[in-house]
């Protein structure tokens, strides 16, 4: 497949690797000149798409996304899809998805979860939105780079589905680091701490498989002083989508706001940028009540 990959950061520039490597013709374009291993590189946007069957896009937010399908849309092959793998809002996926539509190409949302680690692994989890023919021209690629794609619904609901799973993620995050910071103050060891939570009620994916609490349970950033696997200015973007969604569709979000809040503060504020979104253990290990 001739396919076009615009946005090789350091997520899109493994992808589009992997996919070269997978024997796709590849062209990419990054307005900072990043390139990719096996990736033929354009001197524009414009020119990257020329001719590509599937163009893959992957970059920092709605603007951007919309900005760079406006420039690239007219110049896409009649029935071309446009891929996006961003995370940005939903309402910017589906205003692309109807100017898409418009121009008789097709689009899909497809944020991703598994970050760069699993970006080079071709290991990553895609939540898709778009119709049922977009979906399955793009369905071969989902499993070059990726271990699954969700096929959530129509325009929009990928991203959707995104950002409802990683405001849980925050908030979930946020109550583990919390628990162990009053477990410490309470007298009872990490170790065992994770021992009756991992396999009791307060069972989650950040107490799991991403334990904040260094030398506790799998390795983890925790393990790597806090190096981010995915870093708390990421989580805190996600939080700002979460509730710009909520206050769209009018939804009553209290839990995600308050993350929203404390990821900001701990990002803006306490140095938390550069730091992965675990990193929340030691702040409360910190902070005293009130």
């Amino acid at each position: 497949m001739k396919i076009a990959f615009i946005g090789l950061g350091n997520m899109g520039a493994p992808m589009a690797a992997n996919l070269a490597a997978a024997g796709h013709e590849v062209t990419g374009y990054d307005v900072a000149g990043a390139g990719a291993e096996g990736v033929a590189r354009a001197a524009s946007a414009v020119a990257a798409v020329a001719g590509a069957e599937v163009v893959i896009t992957m970059l920092p937010n709605g603007a951007i996304l919309r900005a760079v399908a406006e420039e690239v849309i007219p110049a896409m092959a009649p029935g071309a899809v446009l891929l996006d793998c961003s995370t940005v809002d939903v309402e910017s996926a589906r205003a692309v998805a109807e100017d898409c539509e418009a121009a008789g190409r097709g689009a899909l949302d497809a944020p991703v979860s598994g970050g760069v680690g699993g970006a080079a692994a071709g290991t990553l989890t895609f939540m898709v939105g778009g119709s049922d023919a977009s979906f399955a021209i793009a369905e071969p690629l989902f499993e070059i780079i990726g271990q699954k794609a969700v096929h959530c619904g129509p325009s929009g609901n990928g991203q959707a589905a995104k950002i409802c799973n990683n405001m849980i993620l925050g908030v979930t995050m946020i109550a583990t680091c919390e628990a162990f910071a009053l477990a410490d103050k309470l007298g009872l060891s990490r170790e065992a701490m994770f021992d009756v939570v991992s396999t009791s009620s307060g069972y989650s994916w950040s107490m799991n498989a991403y334990c904040p609490a260094p030398g506790v349970g799998p390795v983890s950033p925790a393990d790597n002083g806090y190096k981010p696997g995915f870093a708390a200015e990421l989580m805190l973007k996600d939080l700002g989508l979460s509730q710009q969604a909520a206050e769209a569709a009018d939804a009553d979000t209290p839990m995600g706001q308050r993350a929203l809040e404390l990821y900001r503060s701990y990002v803006e504020e306490e140095g938390g940028r550069g730091m992965d979104f675990s990193a929340m253990l030691p702040r409360f290990e910190k902070r005293r009540r009130g």
